[in-house]
Parts: structure tokens; sequence; C-alpha cells
């Protein structure tokens, strides 16, 4: 079985040793696959009214459990997300009434941000177009290949997931 990286890969073999094209093949891979979820996931959260960041931020909140509530700032950090960036999407959420702030009792100079009733049952729902779109993308591929290339995938993210560059 060919994919356009191979046609790719044959002019990197020519000028580049074989563990760089196989680094790059990988990366390309990576890259296109990702692409894929990353469209069908969008295209299903589109029909729920709900940007990616949204629904990351609606995701992480229900994944905390009850009382499904964070401060911004681990918000922040558990998504990869500036400051600035979680401050926007948390001001949209909570102009539709999917989030609330509250104050925390514990430290007065923090707050928390937790979901409402309606944000719960849109996370609810968001969840269940996530697996419907991450199943659609993965139609056809046999099960044990798909779990083949997610444990492959787990040992080359314990090692290049720690680094970070400029």
């Amino acid at each position: 079985m060919q994919d356009e990286i191979d046609a790719l890969a044959k002019v990197w073999q020519e000028h580049l040793p074989a563990h760089v094209v196989a680094t790059l093949e990988l990366s390309k891979r990576i890259t296109l696959i990702g692409a894929v979820f990353e469209q069908a996931l969008k295209a299903e959260l589109a029909e729920l009214g709900l940007t990616y960041a949204e629904f990351d931020v609606l995701a992480a909140l229900l994944r905390g459990g009850r009382p499904y509530r964070m401060k911004p700032s681990e918000l922040s950090r558990s998504l990869m997300l500036t400051s600035g960036g979680t401050s926007n999407v948390l001001q949209r959420l909570a102009a539709a009434g999917h989030v609330e702030r509250s104050d925390n009792a514990d430290d007065a100079r923090s707050r928390f941000v937790q979901l409402t009733p309606s944000g719960a049952e849109l996370a609810s729902a968001a969840m269940n177009a996530s697996v419907r779109a991450h199943a659609e993308a993965v139609a056809g591929v046999p099960e044990k290949t798909v779990r083949h290339a997610a444990d492959a995938l787990r040992e080359v993210l314990a090692v290049v997931g720690r680094r970070r560059f400029r």
C-alpha cells in the first residue's frame, strides 16, 4: 500500500540518510492524520456552534468531574493555551451561558470557572460528536492497525513529548 508520502520519500532518499527520511515520513503522516481528525471534529463541532478551542475548554471542565470547575490558570496549563487565549474563550462561553465564574473561598486572589447546566449538556453532546468524528476518520482502518499505531506513537511521544523548542 502506498500513500502520497511515499512519493516524497523517494526524493528524500536520494539526498538524505535513511533515519532522516523515516523521521520526515513520520512527521508528514502525523500531520496529515492530525488534519483529518481535526477536519472531521471541526465539522461536528460546527453543528453544535462550537469552535475547537471552546470544545477543548468544555471537555477539560467535564473531564475534571463534578462540580466541573477549574481555575483559569489550570485550564490554560492543561490545554496549553496562553492565559489571554483562555480568557477569550471563557468570555465567549460565559456570554453564551455555558460557563460561569465564581469566587475561590480559599484564595481571594483567584476565581473558578464552572460549567453551567447547559454547558455540561453541551460538553456531553460535544464529547459524543468527538467520538463520532474520530470513528468516521478511521472508518475502514482495521482496529488492530489503529491499536498498533496508537501504541507505536505512545513510544515516540514518551521521548519527544518532553522536548520544548523556541
